[in-house]
């Protein structure tokens, strides 16, 4: 046999070991192969020898996590289509508009969770649904990377809702029994009809009706629209009533924003024809046609009983708008500053804050013309200037429209009687200023503790002072200074879900001398709404 090349015989060599490494990788592919399905099968013989329990304690295992690298990793995924389901009578738009954008803008799995949780609170805001769920589902298989996200609604069942509560108010004396009746969803654009009745003890009573609108295609913001014929007796306190018959019209509300405009035909009155001169000049029919602008943000804890956080209001109203010679002419501004320090024992927190005010009227011959009386600045009530954010009208120990510039009432003939028995007309001011400070803390016994009873510790002062008929000429800073009330004393807070009601024993440290401020033992009853 003759001997083959040495060039053939290392080139079969090199076959040969060549070939030797990709059978060994087929081998081990196939054991491989072979390894993973024995696993498997020994996994799927090991689930069926399972208890109920156990495969559910495994099933919930596997799911966690899941929903465990679902949120660390940055799954991307989209929005292929939002399915709303239960809108029996409902539009699908008003759904839509309220959920659409922040679903479409979702980019990854996290981002569409977080979404859906807006979605979700964005639809029960509208209170026209007993329940709302969101499901995120798969997408379809020839759209890989995708999601669909399921809307389910439960609509009211009853569409009228009534209520009944008590709530403070400063421009009423303190408190009115109110009742309410709504009709949800009428025509299914998320409608809110309404119409209440309020009732203050011996002074106010108003009957109001309005609509509210939701945001969605035809509306690019939320709109409202109320009527409302309202009485008020300040017979005692400024020696006139006022009747309004009022329009007002909610044209913007976004985020922290909002515009209203109002128009408004006032009357005031004196039956008792014993009112001031400065009272009597403004008896008779007005017109007044508002626009105003509100900015506000309340970033605290709680609104009974504030711990930490801030929150901060700011409006202005134009007067005057309206074509009219009888139309009343003003410009009004207010702001609202207060901030909770947490002090770290006892739950004890203190909340301090400043209110300030101006009303100054605008057009011809402004410089000589008074503010209309019932736009003026009034202090006093029993209000708590911690869970409200009202202007500058509360300060402590003082009866409603007891601090401030007032005038005498005309004497009453009848039988001989001197001017000072008649009384005062208080009669607010144009520039206003209000502060305080407050310590609450809770008290030693748990029971109290459990059911929120604090007590706490307060110092407030205010000042008001007329500006206009050319008074401003004459204003200075040593005015400004005398011009300011004060109070402090200490109490004991019993918060509800409605308002919270206080006991508080209240010292008078300064009072001018027709100021109507008494020390002793007040009760308070404040609403946050």
């Amino acid at each position: 046999m003759e001997d083959k090349p040495e060039s053939d015989q290392e080139s079969n060599h090199t076959e040969s070991a060549t070939s030797e490494p990709e059978d060994f990788e087929e081998f081990e592919e196939e054991d491989d192969d072979d390894n993973e399905d024995d696993f498997e099968q020994e996994e799927g013989e090991e689930t069926e020898s399972m208890t109920p329990e156990a495969r559910m304690r495994k099933n919930r295992a596997k799911m966690e996590s899941l929903i465990m690298r679902l949120s660390k990793e940055q799954v991307p995924v989209r929005v292929h289509e939002v399915i709303i389901k239960g809108n029996t009578k409902t539009k699908g738009s008003l759904i839509e508009s309220e959920v659409e954008v922040i679903l479409r803008d979702a980019t990854s799995f996290q981002q569409l969770l977080r979404a859906a949780s807006v979605a979700n609170a964005r639809l029960q805001r509208l209170g026209v649904f007993d329940s709302v769920s969101i499901t995120l589902d798969a997408g379809p298989p020839e759209v890989p990377g995708t999601a669909n996200v399921v809307i389910e609604v439960s609509e009211a069942k009853n569409p009228l809702a009534g209520e009944m509560g008590i709530y403070a108010k400063p421009e009423a004396r303190s408190w009115s029994l109110e009742g309410s009746l709504k009709l949800k969803n009428l025509f299914g654009f998320g409608d809110l009809w309404d119409g209440s009745v309020a009732y203050g003890w011996g002074q106010a009573a108003e009957v109001s009706t309005g609509v509210s609108l939701p945001k969605f295609k035809v509306l690019a913001t939320p709109m409202s629209a109320r009527i409302s014929l309202l009485s008020q007796d300040w017979l005692n306190f400024s020696s006139y009533r006022e009747q309004v018959l009022e329009l007002s019209l909610g044209l913007l509300s976004s985020g922290n924003h909002d515009v209203s405009y109002n128009l408004s035909w006032r009357t005031l009155k004196d039956p008792s024809q014993m009112s001031s001169d400065i009272v009597r000049r403004q008896l008779g029919h007005n017109l007044f046609s508002a626009l105003k602008y509100a900015f506000k943000v309340d970033r605290r804890d709680s609104l009974i009983r504030p711990t930490r956080g801030h929150a901060f209001i700011y409006s202005t109203q134009i007067g005057g708008l309206f074509p009219d010679i009888r139309s009343l002419r003003l410009i009004r501004q207010e702001f609202d500053l207060r901030y909770a320090i947490p002090l770290g024992f006892y739950r004890a927190a203190l909340n301090f804050g400043i209110s300030g005010g101006l009303v100054f009227p605008w057009g011809s011959g402004y410089m000589n013309t008074p503010s209309y009386l019932p736009e003026r600045f009034f202090m006093g009530g029993n209000s708590s200037p911690v869970c409200s954010l009202r202007g500058p009208t509360s300060v402590l120990g003082f009866r409603a429209r007891g601090l401030g510039p007032a005038e005498p009432r005309r004497r009453d003939n009848s039988d001989g009687g001197k001017p000072d028995d008649s009384g005062m007309d208080h009669i607010g001011g144009d520039l206003a200023l209000t502060a305080f400070a407050d310590l609450s803390f809770d008290l030693p016994l748990r029971a109290l503790r459990e059911a929120g009873i604090h007590g706490h510790v307060f110092a407030c002062t205010g000042s008001l002072n007329k500006l206009t008929e050319n008074a401003y000429k004459e204003f200075s800073f040593e005015k400004l200074r005398d011009s300011f009330r004060s109070s402090a004393g200490f109490g004991i807070i019993v918060p509800t879900k409605l308002f919270r009601m206080e006991v508080n024993y209240c010292y008078i440290l300064k009072q001018n001398e027709h100021d109507q401020g008494k020390t002793g033992v007040q009760f308070s009853f404040s609403s946050p709404l």
